[in-house]
Order: structure tokens, then sequence, then C-alpha cells
């Protein structure tokens, strides 16, 4: 299904890449009063319009998180050429479209000031938000405050939901959330985990934040049904600079097999110093850190098979409904426009926009409150797979307010001279399977090397 024009594929990669070249680098562009948005959006196009409807963004695209924001520019320069072409239709009514973006700076406190600013200074119709608990948690509840829809991803259904160590349960009536669950993380990592010989003994890597709390509640329990046993030490502070109390305990257990969420650059801390200490485990499946090709190339030669769930890859059978792109596609735009490995964000921030313009169209007005109920039963086949929200739970949509996507998993692997120091080799689609979404794989799981 396509929303307002759609564009030729081969015409409307030339042209977003020429458009991207342009634009270069750089930080994206949040003054309003000379965001190109505004101007293209109102320009390019021959037909009047009768509006323009104002989409707010925040992320961390500087700080500890920077990984999760490090693509947004090629995104929403993306989205601007295409807005810019392609006015969206709303009762019947074509209208532009504003990005304002905030950059959360990898800090939840100022994440929900930056939603704030958005809706009370910006008056936007829509805030949409990405990149772990810490930023979309609170972007979630200064809409609820200040009754905006939100649209979320790149956080687990359970912390977004279950808040706290206490597991304390959310509702919301304006924010509405896209991603997979610790339940599908849990199968995924069991997969990988089958395919190793091993003790079944698990060292937990959790840190003291949303995620940290929320995984380590619950994987342990979810895990425990296939005969593994994880245990942890007491759970750390972002920015730990010595782990040597972690991977003591990981070498007293004997865990052969390691599995945590620790945020990038803790994940390099902790792997260069276990190795120094001789904690040589198994098989390593750790979430969040390991991600970004960026992050394991800060290792050098000790990324090789770490292995981590994928949200999305090049070989998603998906195309976007919005301008036709499909991820192998919009994979090698990024990497022709910005000189950088793909990452898998760039999918899950796009898929925002096309779920935005769903419930616009669907909608065929702005009017907040309604657009909220809206989102509350729509669905959309996007390039990260279906998002399908429903007012009552079930299997995609499990709580009102959050629609589950698929996930699989893989493992890095050098390249001996590849275009990248490492690919990630899907070696697990048990869940995607499950869920409908045929994904190849490119190989089985291996153990980590021995040194």
């Amino acid at each position: 299904m396509n929303f307002g024009r759609k564009a030729q594929i081969g015409a409307a990669v030339a042209a977003v890449a020429l458009g991207l070249t342009a634009c270069g680098g750089g930080s994206i562009n949040t003054d309003t009063s000379t965001a190109p948005t505004t101007s293209a959006s109102t320009s390019a196009s021959s037909t009047a319009l009768a509006g323009t409807v104002k989409i707010g963004f925040v992320s961390p695209q500087t700080g500890p998180l920077a990984a999760f924001g490090e693509s947004d520019t090629f995104v929403i320069n993306y989205m601007n050429d295409y807005f810019a072409k392609n006015p969206i239709v709303i009762g019947g009514q074509n209208y532009g479209v504003q990005i304002i973006v905030k950059d959360a700076e990898s800090d939840s406190a100022k994440a929900a000031k930056a939603a704030a600013d958005l809706i009370n200074n910006d008056g936007v119709d829509i805030v949409m938000a990405a990149g772990t608990p810490d930023i979309v948690n609170p972007v979630a509840d200064a809409c609820e405050a200040n009754a905006t829809p939100c649209i979320t991803d790149n956080a687990p259904w359970q912390p977004y939901v279950l808040r706290g160590k206490d597991g304390i349960k959310s509702t919301f009536h304006w924010g509405y959330h896209f991603f997979w669950g610790l339940e599908d993380v849990a199968a995924t990592f069991t997969d990988f985990w089958s395919q190793v010989p091993n003790n079944k003994k698990v060292g937990g890597l959790f840190p003291n934040d949303p995620d940290g709390q929320a995984w380590s509640a619950n994987v342990p329990v979810i895990v425990k049904a296939d005969g593994y046993t994880v245990t942890f030490p007491p759970l750390y502070p972002n920015l730990t600079q010595d782990f040597t109390a972690q991977i003591s305990s990981f070498k007293k257990s004997n865990d052969e097999v390691l599995t945590g969420v620790p945020i990038p650059p803790d994940f390099t801390t902790f792997w260069k110093q276990a190795k120094q200490q001789g904690y040589n485990p198994k098989i390593a499946s750790v979430g969040k850190a390991l991600l970004f090709p960026s992050s394991v190339d800060a290792l050098g030669d000790l990324g090789q098979n770490l292995s981590t769930e994928v949200w999305w890859h090049p070989s998603w059978p998906t195309t976007s409904s919005l301008t036709g792109i499909t991820p192998q596609e919009f994979c090698d735009l990024f990497e022709a426009t910005t000189g950088k490995h793909w990452t898998q964000p760039i999918g899950y921030v796009e898929a925002m926009f096309e779920v935005a313009v769903n419930a616009l169209v669907t909608n065929g007005s702005t009017d907040k409150e309604s657009l909220a109920k809206t989102l509350s039963a729509l669905s959309t086949d996007t390039i990260v797979g279906k998002v399908a929200w429903s007012p009552t739970a079930g299997p995609t949509s499990p709580t009102p307010n959050v629609a589950k996507t698929p996930l699989a998993g893989g493992q890095w692997r050098l390249t001996n001279g590849g275009a990248h120091k490492y690919e990630l080799v899907l070696t697990s689609n048990k869940v995607a399977t499950s869920e409908g979404l045929n994904i190849p794989l490119g190989g089985k799981e291996e153990a980590l090397p021995v040194k």
C-alpha cells in the first residue's frame, strides 16, 4: 500500500542519492526557521498545499548512546527529499511535511524536555522517538502529559511497558510502540547457544538502567525452560571503567556462555578487560552493544564470532509502503551516501514515518484525539515488517499500544579484506519464521576463537 505519490524505485533512489550527497554528512538541521523540509515541501511540488504536518523526532545523536542515532541524518534527509516531492493526502487535501529533530544527548531528562519543547513550542502534530528505553520512555511519558500522539521503537516492549525494578505496568492513551520482546531475544539467544556445545552456565552482564533491569528480571526466567542457568553480579552503573568484579564472577562460576545488554562503550571496555584477565566463554550473545558495525570495529580482531539480535537486515523480504524501497536498496543507498557500513536503526526510523503517514491518511485529519484512536487499530506493512496494533492483547500485540515486529539473530565475522572489517551473518531465524517472515540464513553459529 502506498500513501501519497509512490515514486518509481530506480528514479527515486537516484534522486535521493543526489539530494543526500548534496546535503553531505554533519548534523541534522534542527533550526525550525531554516529546516529544509519547510521550504522544500512547499516549493518543490506544483500542487497547492492545504497545510504542513509537523513531525517531531527525538533520538540520541550524541553521548554514549550515539550509535543508535548516528544514522539519523541520512534517514531524515531521505524523508525530507521524499516529502518535498510527495505531499501526503489527508482528508482529500495535500499536505507538506516538516520534520523537527531534537538531540536527546543520551540523557532521559533531556529526552523528556525535548519532547515537551516539540509539543509546546514547536506545535508538532506527532512525536516520534527511538534509541533504547532511556530515550523512548521519557518521550512517551511527556506525550502522555501533553496529550500528543507518540510513535516509538528501538526498545523491547517490556522495559517500555513494565517500568522499574518492580515491573509496574504503565498504561498509555497517546503512546504507540513497536518492537520485539524479551521473549523473542531469549528464544533467539538459546537458538544460538544450542548450536555451540556448552555447559549451559550463563554469565549476565546487566547495567542498572531500564534495559538492564528488564533483561535481568526476565531473560534468566525465560531461558531456564531450556536448561540454562543465568547468574550475574549486582547491576552496574553505565560507563563503568573497571569490570574486574564481573569478570571474576563469570570465571568463578565457569560461565561458558555470556549474555547481557550493555551500552556500546561499556562492552568495549568489558570485552578487552575480559581477554586481558583470561575470561574466554565459548559463546557470547550480547544485546544492544553489538548491534552496530562501529561498536564491533572498535574491538579490533576481538569481535570475531560475537553474536547479537538482529532487528533488521538487507535480506529482509520487505518493502517500504511509502517509497517502495527494499532493505537491500536502502542499505546500499546508505553506504553509497555516507561511506559507512549499513546499520540496523535506519530501517526502524524509516518505518516510523511509514506508520505516521498511514495514520494521518487513514485518520483523514491531524486531530490529535482521533489520530490516537486510529493508531490503536492501525496495521502497516513496513520496511521492517508488519506493524499492527490491537485494542486488545494478542500474539502480535501483547498489550494495547504495543505491536511486535520480527526478530532474527546473527554473528559478526571478519571479512578478510572485504568492503568492511566485519559482516553480520544471520545464524538464527527461529523467531521470525514463527511469525511468518521467511528470512534466509547465512550460516550456523560458531564458537568464539580461543585466545
